[in-house]
């Protein structure tokens, strides 16, 4: 079923990126994806050093024999394979969605959990409110935001830019949060909304009303039969969100200027670099797969009633 789901997203962009006007010899010729006029007859040469110019049945399917051997291509921009141009920030964004993944954990399951033990209470009622905030709110809002007030008025975060990690990763770190924490505020209102909901279905079940008529406290039953069974689905949804979240990473990179696989992609598709936009595409299409492959064997750990 993965490679399906990988066979589909690469036929997807492939027949998108083609169909847009222009081609990537004129942007090559111009220098950009900018304006300007170009030499037809030198369009037509590169096209045909690039094999643009054969028909695009032949182009797909050479494109897919050679991704069954590993070769992702050559940029068209960089001239240049395209492993190594993902390869550099790829490290960068992952560690802006782990980070943002542990925000939203921490954060979201620490609102679920306050909110399902004591709902409609005040309490109850302003973290709901504030999930409901986060979960509406578009993430390059937020990563404006954030930027303006936390990082340019309070300076407590660089608003923008990038530490080397071969130059301190507390520095890398330092500069990584704001970003990360931009593009955890929707995921941690899943998280957040996910745990209470959960919480709430399984303090009405039997068993735990007659682990509280044993005598059991209130922290004990919670700790051993409510949480312990109402984490399964969030770890569900947390997993079902990865794809999400490096989507969002492509805006959220631009805002902060940081130079990661997000901002590479969006370049890449200004550029019209086709090969560039397929493989990033590819490597997000095989991360987010193996990423529910995990969470299908964790869910099974968690809950040894599942079965495969």
């Amino acid at each position: 079923m993965g490679v399906v789901t990988v066979w589909g997203v690469v036929t997807a962009v492939f027949l998108a990126l083609h169909a847009v006007p222009g081609g990537p010899a004129s942007v090559i010729l111009q220098g950009g994806a900018g304006g300007g006029e170009v030499n037809p007859a030198a369009v037509a040469a590169l096209e045909k050093e690039l094999g643009l110019d054969r028909p695009l049945f032949v182009q797909y399917v050479t494109y897919l024999g050679d991704l069954l051997t590993g070769d992702l291509g050559d940029s068209i921009k960089y001239s240049a394979p395209v492993s190594e141009i993902i390869a550099a920030p790829f490290g960068n964004t992952a560690i802006l969605v782990v980070i943002a993944i542990v925000i939203g954990c921490l954060v979201g399951i620490s609102f679920g959990v306050l909110s399902g033990n004591w709902p409609g209470s005040v309490l109850d009622r302003v973290l709901s409110g504030l999930l409901s905030v986060a979960v509406s709110t578009p993430g390059f809002v937020i990563a404006i935001f954030l930027s303006l007030f936390i990082g340019m008025r309070l300076g407590w975060f660089p608003s923008l830019g990038y530490q080397p990690p071969e130059d301190g990763f507390g520095p890398f770190l330092y500069h990584a949060f704001l970003p990360s924490l931009a593009l955890s505020f929707g995921f941690l209102a899943l998280v957040g909304r996910v745990t209470r909901t959960s919480i709430l279905s399984v303090r009405r079940e039997d068993w735990v009303r007659t682990a509280r008529g044993m005598g059991l406290s209130r922290s004990r039953v919670f700790r051993r039969h409510v949480f312990r069974n109402a984490i399964n689905p969030v770890v569900t949804v947390s997993g079902l969100q990865l794809g999400g979240l490096l989507g969002a990473t492509v805006l959220v990179e631009q805002v902060f200027n940081w130079p990661g696989v997000g901002s590479t992609l969006l370049n890449a598709i200004n550029g019209r670099d086709y090969p560039l936009v397929q493989g990033i595409v590819i490597v997000f299409a095989v991360v987010f797969i193996l990423t529910n492959l995990l969470v299908d064997l964790m869910y099974r750990f968690l809950d040894p009633r599942v079965e495969g």
